[in-house]
């Protein structure tokens, strides 16, 4: 009993997300024409996955106690840099996926140096790298277009076995292959360390500029990878500014919904997942209750209140809030 409460206390959120995502959805394919399909299930989960990558991506700097405003910058970056690179032979269109993934790393690499060894401040050093990344996203696609493998690009956004969505295939494979080894090394409990108390846990001899480092390279190429299956979705690429900036306050929103604390130390890539897909279904519900697209930030903003003022109300009825992991 004691393991199960522990168990629920340090996942409240997600499971809150989780439920309200189930909820939401139910409510669309209830009202859908279509009814629960594979081409409406599929089409919902290209979308949300979009989102849901960028979504961990914005997990880790947060869980350092930090915030990555560029990651919609990058997102974009790698999209207009897939949609130059990735075609051609079998060969050049792998060579192509590494390079943008690489790329996408290397940004995250240089938000983790300029934070850890110059020692600014993430907000305001994302904030300016991302203005970089937005213009060698506009020197690479200065009008959208380009092109990308078709038959790799089917292959991701169609599905596995006719049934199963590839892109929640791809969202499981990492997160089994790069967020729950990541979660349990010692970089990843070194971020949980720097967010709950970062002085204490460096006098501990934790290396908090490693965990940093690696939490903010990790998170590009995650946003690196969201932008290759934008590519794929799309079969194009646009360096666009108000898509950059929706994803990247999107991501911090679902961030919140999934649970986990903007102080940083508490909550996990999995409710970001579900924050994300809350936020997407929010899209799909207005289609089919036929409102206009414009009431989606009046809803967001609901949803987003309601999960804050949940998590919070949970927190205050409590004495210590160490009761929460006793």
């Amino acid at each position: 009993m004691k393991d199960l409460r522990l168990w629920l206390g340090q996942n409240y959120g997600a499971l809150l997300a989780l439920a309200l995502f189930v909820l939401m959805f139910a409510i669309y394919i209830g009202n859908h024409a279509a009814g629960l399909t594979v081409p409406v299930v599929t089409t919902a989960a290209n979308k949300g996955v979009l989102l849901a990558l960028v979504a961990m991506a914005q997990t880790l700097p947060i869980l350092t106690g930090g915030l990555d405003l560029s990651v919609g910058m990058v997102f974009i970056m790698c999209n207009s840099l897939a949609s130059s690179i990735v075609v051609g032979s079998p060969l050049e269109t792998a060579i192509g996926v590494i390079v943008v993934l690489g790329v996408g790393a290397l940004a995250g690499a240089i938000n983790g140096c300029i934070v850890v060894y110059g020692r600014l401040q993430p907000i305001i050093t994302t904030l300016a790298t991302g203005a970089v990344y937005y213009g060698i996203a506009l020197w690479l696609r200065p009008i959208p277009g380009g092109d990308v493998q078709e038959d790799l690009a089917d292959f991701m956004t169609y599905t596995v076995f006719e049934v199963v969505p590839t892109s929640l295939v791809l969202l499981l494979v990492v997160v089994l292959v790069v967020w729950l080894p990541f979660r349990r090394s010692m970089l990843g409990r070194g971020c949980y360390a720097a967010g709950s108390a970062e002085s204490a846990a460096y006098m501990s001899g934790v290396q908090i500029g490693r965990s940093k480092l690696a939490a903010y390279t990790l998170a590009s190429f995650l946003a690196a990878l969201a932008g290759l299956m934008l590519t794929f979705v799309t079969y194009s690429g646009e360096a666009s500014a108000p898509i950059g900036n929706t994803y990247t306050l999107n991501s911090i929103a679902s961030v919140v919904i999934g649970g986990t604390s903007l102080y940083g130390g508490a909550g996990g890539a999995i409710g970001s997942i579900f924050g994300a897909f809350v936020l997407r279904t929010i899209d799909d519900l207005l289609f089919v209750f036929d409102l206009p697209p414009l009431w989606q930030p009046l809803f967001q903003g609901v949803v987003l209140l309601a999960a804050v003022s949940l998590g919070a109300a949970r927190v205050f009825r409590i004495r210590n809030r160490l009761e929460l992991f006793r």
